[in-house]
């Protein structure tokens, strides 16, 4: 039996090595080595902490934690059971490299011992490492748009006005400001609403970068709707000016009105902005008294200036000219005698025919004035009083002429004096 096993030993030898030869035929044909692409596999960055926990931060250049083409090699029937989920790809930063880079280890996690190959159309992460800073800055909150026709934003105010940002430094030192806008377009109410937080640089662009963090994202943002006036101006003048002028009654400003806001219940009581007596003296004035007013002054309680462009700086202007005189003459037979006793009549005998009355005003009252407007009258109770006497004496006297104008800007210049005769009746 010994010698059946041992003999021919080398043709026994040979029909294995042909019997395994041809298995390997069999199987390559019936599971064949094929290759498999996957689009977009991730890379997980493992140990991140080595670089965070040193006070850097890192930011991943290209793209790199993104292969963009994985091929894999192995046998059919383990490539059937595949997919994209099954592709695992690792940067480890324990190691990173002199240049900053992270070499990517591609496998699967299942089947992994029978891959023929696997590889990826990059090889490695690239990363940019710098110092870490961290800031804190004023949170500015801002509207974009226009409200509706006839209203204007009042006060636009946030829940917090501090925010914290931290990233790379070549980053962070870029930040100009925070600001979290809001939209008004055609609102004519208050809005109050969550807005993101964006950061800019000094010239006023977005900065995006992912790599920066923020202590808050969002802030609660109110913004006030006010409704828009236009109203007048107006103001009492006070104070007697010099002897021999008037003020002529015209108060001009430099702005006749003004554009006012508030909310429309507060709006609908004001009619107009009034600056009160006091503000412009003319006392003793003999010409134009101009006062400059901040109108912000004078303004009722919630009401606030519409126009951004005006200062609320505006002058009033009190109008004084000097008099100047003209004379009427009024027919004697028109002036009035008033507490003449009933026992005595009056007549004036100078002049004959007419009084000159003088009088005294601003040039364009006087050009209007007629003898019709004047009312000259004599009072003899007062006379008597003035002259001392208790009772009534016949005579020839000289007494002063009194009138009334019509027009109270125009007066009487100088005492008029005419003779009047007085007779006892019999």
């Amino acid at each position: 039996m010994k010698n059946k096993i041992t003999k021919n030993w080398g043709l026994k030898i040979a029909s294995f090595l042909c019997a395994a030869g041809l298995w390997l035929v069999v199987t390559n044909i019936n599971d064949p080595i094929v290759s498999f692409r996957v689009s977009d596999v991730p890379v997980t960055i493992r140990n991140a902490g080595l670089i965070t926990d040193k006070g850097q931060v890192y930011e991943i250049l290209d793209g790199t934690d993104m292969i963009d083409v994985v091929t894999i090699s192995a046998p059919r029937s383990v490539i059937d059971a595949l997919d994209k989920s099954n592709v695992v790809a690792v940067a480890d930063v324990n190691d990173l490299t002199s240049v900053d880079t992270i070499p990517i280890k591609l496998s699967i996690n299942k089947y992994n011992d029978k891959l023929d190959g696997i590889k990826g159309n990059i090889d490695s992460v690239k990363l940019s490492i710098e110092e870490k800073q961290i800031r804190s800055l004023p949170l500015r909150p801002s509207t974009a748009g226009e409200v509706k026709e006839g209203y204007m934003v009042g006060d636009v105010t946030s829940d917090q006005n501090l925010i914290r940002i931290s990233g790379p430094q070549s980053v962070i030192s870029r930040v100009s400001k925070a600001q979290a806008e809001v939209n008004i377009s055609g609102f004519n109410s208050n809005i109050i609403t969550d807005a993101d937080i964006r950061l800019y640089d000094e010239d006023g662009k977005e900065i995006k970068a992912a790599n920066i963090e923020k202590s808050i994202s969002k802030v609660r943002v109110n913004v006030e709707i006010l409704q828009v006036k236009e109203v007048p101006m107006t103001c009492v003048a006070t104070g007697t000016v010099a002897d021999g002028h008037q003020f002529t009654g015209e108060i001009s400003y430099t702005r006749n009105s003004i554009q006012i806001a508030g909310k429309s219940k507060v709006l609908d009581n004001v009619n107009a902005i009034e600056i009160p007596e006091g503000v412009v003296d003319m006392a003793g004035a003999t010409e134009d008294v101009t006062v400059s007013v901040a109108v912000q002054d004078y303004l009722p309680e919630g009401v606030i200036l519409a126009d951004p462009q005006f200062d609320g700086q505006i002058e009033i202007t009190a109008h004084v000219e000097q008099e100047t005189q003209r004379s009427v003459r009024v027919p004697v037979n028109n002036i009035v005698f008033t507490g003449l006793p009933q026992e005595y009549k009056a007549v004036i005998t100078e002049p004959e025919n007419e009084c000159s009355i003088m009088l005294a005003g601003l040039a364009s009252n006087l050009e209007t004035v007629t003898a019709g407007d004047v009312t000259a009258m004599i009072d003899l109770e007062a006379w008597m009083d003035d002259e001392g006497m208790t009772e009534m004496t016949e005579g020839s006297y000289w007494i002063p002429v009194h009138v009334i104008l019509a027009n109270d800007t125009v007066r009487q210049r100088d005492e008029t004096e005419v003779r009047v005769h007085i007779i006892a009746e019999e």
